[in-house]
């Protein structure tokens, strides 16, 4: 029969812990191997250096830029970049007329590229639309079955634009989990398959669409506000209102009277036709795709749907920026150089260096032999910290900054808090008579809840921080989350098991004066004390005497008046017995 044990229990932890040191190192060998990782963290622009461009913008024909459209212009270009795959970037405004974009390394020509691009947002109708996820290649539609146009379009909306090459290119897409690989610009004049992105209220969608048949640059002003009922009062929800221009108008009456009759057609059938929507799309991807409920002759729609204020807001300025022909010159291209970075990683390393030799110290003195517990609970969690950046920086370019150093450096205290509180209740246990191996289970137990409420305050900042934080802050936010995740780890499948086997030793076992856990040393009175003697009160240690006087005195405090009258009273009576009996 297996034994299972605490001794054992704990040699099965520490092995699974083996175990996932020896996958992760795997996978980052593997990563190695192929060429495509590296054992050193990849460092971000403060630390590594990196390209700074400074872009000037160009507008079509006359018009001038003003800063809230180079706001925009700057949060097209930071989705671009983010989307790329290139982390920690800096993109800024200079000046209020040019853009500054700072990146890790050099960027290849398609970053640059993608960087220069103006924002490229038109109108097409939706052909078809489909589930987000890729078909499996085994289920895909058989050569011989792919649908054949029998004729040319007649319009945007025709499925005879559905050639076998868009239906295959339609079946493999997957907007669950999309490529970052960026694909050149569409052709306007030809059908597009793409996806519209998840929101927190609907999941993503696959569309096949027609070609463009109004372009954004045909926008004149759009806005968002509550929409109005049918009686003129103001109801909760909120809509998109755009105004095109002179030429748009006639062709978005024109479009829209083809869409309606798709829609009233489906009313009377009682189903939804996807080819009575018109999606609004923004580099090739889909912002929304609302249905054309009545045809609009002044030019001036109503987008409404689950919107809120935020999101509401989100879409009105994509559409009256988004489409601004504004592109960007490379007026300047310059190296950054990493000595000041390098400078301030050295100082930052120093003092993670003091700090650890600090905890490395006072972890001796104050717990002798059972402070190389602690120290080998910080390499543990030190190297699986790094693993995981090392990991991240192959799998999701991640990125450390020096705001993701001073993270590290601020986790190692929180990390060494951790196995003081355990050693603390071990003690407190010792004090109380019992033998080591009990006083490691029960101190556990005492532990590990404060352990845990700590690291979930410490995960919980370190959320809402990476939330609400911009720039290097969220680098600094992701590694006080990722080692307050490695710390629990190591407590949990390290520290205690490592106790555990430890306890039943014979250098700590039996107290030896420099283990640390010393009963002795520590003030304990056993509760047997041999000869069939049972420890007095007066003989608890002076910790647990003082901690239990203390309790007595709370409890006095929150007696009521009624109970501290009847105490009283019992006291008296008590008294008043005593003295009789002397009598």
């Amino acid at each position: 029969m297996a034994r299972t044990g605490p001794k054992n229990s704990a040699r099965r932890v520490l092995t699974w812990l083996g175990a996932i040191f020896v996958v992760l190192t795997a996978v980052l060998a593997g990563g190695v191997v192929t060429g495509n990782a590296s054992w050193a963290p990849k460092l971000a622009l403060d630390l590594e250096g990196g390209t700074q461009m400074i872009l000037a913008p160009r507008v079509e024909g006359s018009s001038e830029i003003n800063e809230e459209q180079l706001n925009q212009a700057v949060a097209i270009i930071r989705q671009r970049v983010d989307g790329s795959g290139v982390a920690e970037a800096e993109i800024s405004t200079q000046s209020g007329r040019n853009v500054v974009v700072s990146l890790p390394g050099t960027p290849s020509k398609e970053t640059r590229d993608l960087i220069q691009a103006s924002a490229d947002m038109n109108f097409r109708p939706v052909i078809t639309y489909g589930d987000p996820a890729a078909i499996p290649a085994e289920q895909r539609t058989p050569e011989d079955q792919l649908n054949k146009p029998t004729a040319e379009p007649a319009n945007a909306s025709d499925v005879n634009w559905i050639t076998p090459e868009v239906q295959k290119e339609f079946e493999a897409l997957d907007c669950v989990n999309p490529s970052p690989e960026k694909r050149d610009r569409s052709d306007p004049a030809k059908p597009l398959v793409t996806c519209e992105a998840a929101t927190a209220t609907t999941p993503a969608i696959k569309y096949i669409l027609g070609p463009v048949e109004v372009k954004g640059q045909d926008i004149s002003d759009s806005t968002f506000t509550q929409v109005q009922g049918a009686q003129g009062s103001v109801t909760n929800s909120w809509g998109v209102n755009i105004v095109f221009n002179s030429d748009a108008t006639a062709k978005f009456k024109a479009v829209t009277e083809r869409l309606n009759q798709f829609y009233a057609a489906a009313q009377t059938q009682g189903t939804d036709d996807p080819k009575s929507q018109f999606a609004i799309v923004l580099d090739d991807k889909v912002l929304s795709a609302p249905r054309a409920l009545a045809v609009i002759t002044d030019g001036k729609p109503q987008i409404t749907g689950n919107f809120t204020q935020a999101s509401a807001k989100a879409l009105s300025d994509q559409l009256r920026y988004g489409a601004l022909p504004i592109s960007f010159e490379i007026q300047s291209q310059e190296q950054i150089s990493a000595t000041l970075g390098g400078d301030q990683l050295r100082l930052g390393l120093l003092a993670g260096m003091i700090g650890l030799l600090l905890v490395v110290v006072y972890s001796l003195f104050q717990y002798r032999a059972l402070g190389l517990v602690t120290i080998a609970s910080l390499v543990v969690a030190g190297v699986l910290t790094y693993l995981a950046i090392a990991i991240l920086g192959w799998t999701e370019n991640y990125r450390l900054s020096l705001a993701g150093v001073a993270g590290l450096i601020v986790a190692i205290g929180q990390t060494a808090d951790s196995f003081i509180v355990y050693f603390e209740r071990i003690r407190d246990e010792l004090r109380e008579g019992r033998g080591l191996v009990s006083a490691v289970e029960n101190g556990w137990k005492r532990a590990k809840r404060t352990v845990l409420a700590s690291k979930a305050v410490n995960l919980l900042a370190a959320l809402v921080l990476y939330f609400v934080a911009v720039g290097n802050v969220r680098g600094f936010a992701f590694t006080l989350g990722l080692t307050a995740l490695a710390d629990l780890l190591v407590v949990f499948m390290f520290t205690h098991p490592m106790l555990q086997v430890l306890a039943r030793t014979k250098f700590f076992g039996e107290g030896h004066r420099f283990s640390g856990l010393s009963p002795d040393r520590l003030g304990a009175v056993p509760l047997y004390r041999g000869a069939g003697r049972l420890r007095t009160p007066e003989e608890k240690p002076a910790v647990v005497r003082a901690r239990n006087t203390g309790a007595a005195a709370e409890a006095e405090r929150r007696m009521t008046i009624a109970e501290r009258r009847l105490a009283e009273k019992g006291q008296l009576t008590g008294t008043s017995n005593g003295t009789k009996e002397e009598k």
